[in-house]
């Protein structure tokens, strides 16, 4: 680009490695790796969050907090080496949309709710897809469904939850807000517990993962 014309416009106009010129837009790099996900290119994908994924920054470099986007960071292609890896224009852009989607396949996966017409059954099951070591040292990994019911995956085998031979769902252990505890062994909810869960009945559900 550095041989193209100014009248281009604004990716020759900036400077290399600052917005339009060779800066790295988050919305888009949050593109490629959702797609990396969605193509079931896991093993790419995990490693390439480590290094791509704002939380995994360190944030004396970009110079913000790790739990805030950015519209774009500034590239080692920019002159003043004071700034590369720098975040700048903290906003909610489009980055932001990506990254729950990632979270979502991720934690959730792409269809936790079927219903069945012919027998109008509801059915819940979760399909996390989630690496080993972002389990804890003893198994277990959490997150908020619904913004109310906690989710806790326990990883006894302590293997990658994704591919064929990882772990899947093979128990649910539901707890509901009145103290009324059950367990469900099998990899899916089936009828009314699933409607309970979808309204918000249950306040914790502990999944063990299995092969």
């Amino acid at each position: 680009m550095a041989e193209e014309p100014i009248e281009l416009g604004r990716i020759r106009f900036f400077t290399p490695g600052w917005l339009e010129n060779e800066s790295v837009f988050l919305h888009m790099e949050y593109k490629y790796l959702l797609e990396l996900l969605k193509k079931g290119l896991t093993e790419q994908f995990f490693k390439d969050i480590q290094t791509c994924l704002v939380p995994f920054m360190d944030p004396a470099i970009y110079g913000r907090s790790i739990i805030e986007n950015s519209s774009f960071i500034a590239s080692s292609a920019n002159p003043d080496s004071s700034i590369h890896g720098n975040g700048f224009v903290a906003r909610l852009s489009g980055s932001t949309v990506e990254f729950l989607h990632m979270w979502k396949i991720m934690f959730i996966g792409d269809k936790p709710f079927d219903y069945n017409p012919e027998n109008e059954q509801l059915k819940f099951c979760l399909q996390p897809t989630l690496p080993k070591w972002l389990f804890k040292e003893d198994g277990t990994i959490s997150f908020t469904l619904f913004s109310k019911i906690k989710v806790t995956y326990h990883n006894i085998s302590g293997r990658d939850a994704f591919y064929k031979d990882g772990v899947k769902p093979v128990r649910y252990h539901i707890r509901y807000e009145n103290g009324q505890e059950l367990v469900v062994d099998e990899h899916a909810i089936v009828g009314e517990v699933a409607r309970d869960i979808r309204n918000k009945r249950v306040n914790h559900i502990i999944v063990d993962l299995n092969n």
